[in-house]
């Protein structure tokens, strides 16, 4: 490490890969509650444990996002973070309040937490992925504003690069956009409508920006291109993500009540959703084949890889296969969504973050890499959980498919429940593959204390053209 300040990264690296696991081991929970419906119950509701496993993913992809800022942010800005005590400090707070909000929800019906919350006050809660009581909301904008403060100070007293800026950009609009969650109008459309600013305009939206940079700064890390070629790139898919992805937003706006006109910018814009994402796979394989340095972080190479490429399949392919309006009539609220949904916040957000903390994990335990043997078993972890997610995307696209035959597509539809029986072979598969998954997830944890022979010190090695 260059600057002391950059180890508060791993205080929110343990904590993400605490609750990853925790969230990995309700969504194996979820899949045998959909084929053992009263699996757990009464103590685990399937509403519940849903409820877990998708609060459990944004909370631990936000403790990463904060870690890599906290990480890189320093190294480009050539300056100690400006308050290593406040990072320290809403470290404790978020992950106490995410805590006990998760207990809140095993432990208490969820009427009765809106009661105890004080939800009557100011309504926000039971709404999907928004379900956090409203006293929580307030703890993660505390949270985010002082994050955002640190870093921003940070950055604006200190060397400003692309990475940064467009880091730093991404962090305001996810501040920003979070607003939008203390917004509960009476009337459904407009409370769809404003939802969507929030989910869609996060993971589809300011997000990328967040991931784009990540990668960006790992890429000139472990390959040693220069920086004005990589931020080129940078510029041109933070372009194309932000045009396509602000208005894009539309095609969640099809069939909840909104003007006909969402239908075509929906449709339009969607179809040029996945050209970042293509764009991003372009680039990391260019930037990597004009490598000038051998770096000795082989998993980080790796994981770096199969985020643009696992990016570009589950957010750019999986989204446009069901995003044109006249295709979406029929597959919206299907299986088909849940697979795009699994691939594309695995390769886009999860991996991205397993990139940035295979390469800093080790420098911040005073290595340049994980010794040949932990790299190894973290290699082998990245294909467990990486052909796993296919599995599952692809069980769950058959799934859907076969859910809009008989429920949508038919001449003689069934209901939703009798579809369902039909296809409980896919679910069976999907928690053989889910099961996979997790192995994989703990394998990934082991690595980090298998002990071998270390990696030699090298700084640069010219690698032939």
């Amino acid at each position: 490490m260059k600057y002391q300040s950059q180890s508060i990264a791993k205080l929110y690296f343990i904590a993400a890969i605490g609750l990853f696991v925790g969230q990995i081991l309700f969504g194996v929970t979820l899949g045998l509650q959909y084929v053992i419906g009263d699996f757990l119950f009464p103590y685990i509701p399937f509403n519940v444990a849903r409820m877990v496993h998708t609060n459990l993913l944004i909370v631990w992809l936000l403790f990463g996002f904060m870690g890599a800022a906290y990480y890189l942010v320093p190294e480009e800005s050539e300056r100690e973070l400006y308050a290593p005590w406040l990072a320290k400090l809403l470290f404790w707070i978020f992950l106490v309040a995410g805590a006990l909000t998760i207990l809140g929800y095993l432990l208490v019906p969820y009427a009765a937490l809106a009661e105890l919350t004080m939800n009557d006050l100011l309504p926000t809660m039971g709404r999907e992925f928004l379900e956090q009581p409203t006293i929580t909301k307030i703890g993660i904008v505390i949270v985010a504003l002082g994050f955002l403060f640190n870093i921003g100070m940070t950055i604006l007293t200190g060397r400003k690069t692309v990475i940064s800026l467009v880091l730093l950009t991404g962090l305001i609009g996810l501040a920003v956009f979070f607003l939008f969650s203390f917004y509960n109008p009476d009337n459904l459309v407009l409370d769809k409508y404003f939802w969507w600013f929030v989910v869609h305009l996060w993971v589809e939206g300011v997000w990328e920006l967040i991931m784009a940079a990540m990668l960006a700064y790992v890429l000139i890390k472990v390959t040693g291109v220069d920086r004005e070629v990589i931020e080129k790139w940078l510029y041109i898919i933070i372009a194309m993500a932000l045009i396509s992805g602000l208005i894009g937003t539309g095609h969640h706006f099809f069939w909840i009540g909104a003007p006909d006109y969402w239908q075509w910018l929906g449709s339009i814009f969607s179809a040029i959703e996945p050209i970042p994402f293509f764009m991003m796979t372009l680039f990391a394989f260019n930037v990597v084949n004009k490598r000038r340095r051998d770096h000795p972080n082989k998993a980080a190479v790796l994981w770096a890889l199969g985020t643009a490429v696992m990016a570009f399949l589950g957010a750019g392919v999986w989204g446009f296969l069901h995003t044109l309006a006249p295709v979406n009539f029929y597959t919206h609220g299907t299986q088909i969504t849940a697979a795009h949904g699994h691939m594309a916040f695995y390769g886009a957000y999860v991996m991205v973050i397993l990139t940035m903390i295979s390469y800093s994990m080790p420098l911040m335990r005073g290595k340049q890499a994980g010794n040949a043997r932990a790299q190894v078993i973290e290699m082998w972890s990245f294909w467990l959980m990486t052909v796993a997610m296919v599995f599952i995307t692809l069980f769950l696209t058959g799934a859907g498919i076969l859910q809009v035959y008989l429920q949508r597509y038919s001449d003689t539809p069934l209901g939703f429940m009798a579809t369902q029986d039909k296809l409980e072979i896919f679910y069976w598969a999907r928690e053989g593959a889910g099961l996979v998954f997790l192995i994989g997830l703990l394998v990934y944890v082991y690595s980090f204390f298998a002990k071998g022979e270390e990696v030699e010190m090298l700084e640069t090695t010219t690698v032939a053209n």
